[in-house]
């Protein structure tokens, strides 16, 4: 199947060095809008990354996790779509693309939102609302992957980490549904995102508004998509997703003239 055309809307260099990409970072934020401006949502769809080292250099003796993700030269970007509210998958895909930008946090979004970009196109529809394993608002410069991807398409998009970035919060009561504001004290106290208890007495996750969503409502919907466990729903789709193929890369199941390919899979469309 072809790869359809995706609507990016604010267009800028991927392969820069790492000043000037903060400095991208703080242009966007003029585009950013942290209240809600969507229509009916008919699907939704989960995002995230993986790495992998491939080529001769992959033969190394074994590193640390850090180190791994330091020398990785490929992302392998994974989607999983869905009917919304029912949650019925409608679509799953991949993309595995070479890596041009260092791993250097707080501009994660530069290495891995080309990857996820490619795999948007091996969809056959945009889904309304996109779920980011990643922070959105929740960062230095308040343009973390989540916010970066909804402004660069011009999506409603929400941030579901697994760990904390930036901020604090205070106690948060174990019952799931239970959220307590993220709040950046060196910016006098701004409410930045919720820390949201998914699943009760199981570590909280860190919600943060993308793009056109506001935090109210993206923890609504977070907690509309989560199904008893910790993590979301599409975005824990998309993280064993990415994780099986990965397992098949480094198995030698995906071929290197296969690494510019993705694999589409239907059901129900």
């Amino acid at each position: 199947m072809k790869d359809k055309p995706i609507g990016v809307v604010h267009k800028h260099r991927w392969d820069v060095a790492p000043a000037e990409a903060r400095k991208i970072q703080q242009e966007l934020r003029s585009h950013w809008n942290g209240e809600d401006a969507f229509g009916a949502i008919r699907t939704v769809a989960g995002l995230d990354d993986s790495f992998v080292l491939t080529g001769s250099q992959a033969l190394k003796k074994p590193a640390s996790r850090w180190t791994r993700l330091r020398e990785a030269n490929r992302a392998i970007a994974c989607v999983v779509m869905y009917h919304f509210p029912e949650m019925e998958e409608l679509q799953r895909a991949y993309a595995i693309v070479p890596l041009n930008f260092p791993y250097v946090p707080g501009l994660l979004s530069f290495r891995e939102i080309p990857a996820l970009l490619a795999v948007l196109r091996k969809l056959q529809a945009m889904p309304d609302l996109l779920f980011c394993d990643a922070q959105g608002y929740a960062h230095p410069r308040r343009m973390g992957l989540a916010s970066h991807m909804g402004v660069v398409l011009n999506l409603p998009t929400i941030g579901c980490a697994k760990s904390l970035l930036i901020g604090s919060h205070k106690a948060l009561p174990q019952k799931a549904g239970s959220w307590t504001p993220l709040v950046d004290e060196k910016a006098g106290g701004e409410r930045i995102g919720a820390v949201l208890r998914t699943r009760t007495g199981v570590k909280p996750i860190y919600v943060s508004q993308g793009h056109r969503v506001s935090l109210e409502t993206s923890i609504r919907l977070t907690l509309a998509v989560t199904d008893g466990y910790r993590i979301p729903r599409p975005t824990r789709d998309a993280d064993h997703f990415a994780g099986e193929i990965k397992r098949k890369v480094l198995a030698g199941q995906v071929s290197e003239k296969q690494i510019f390919s993705s694999k589409i899979s239907s059901r129900g469309v």
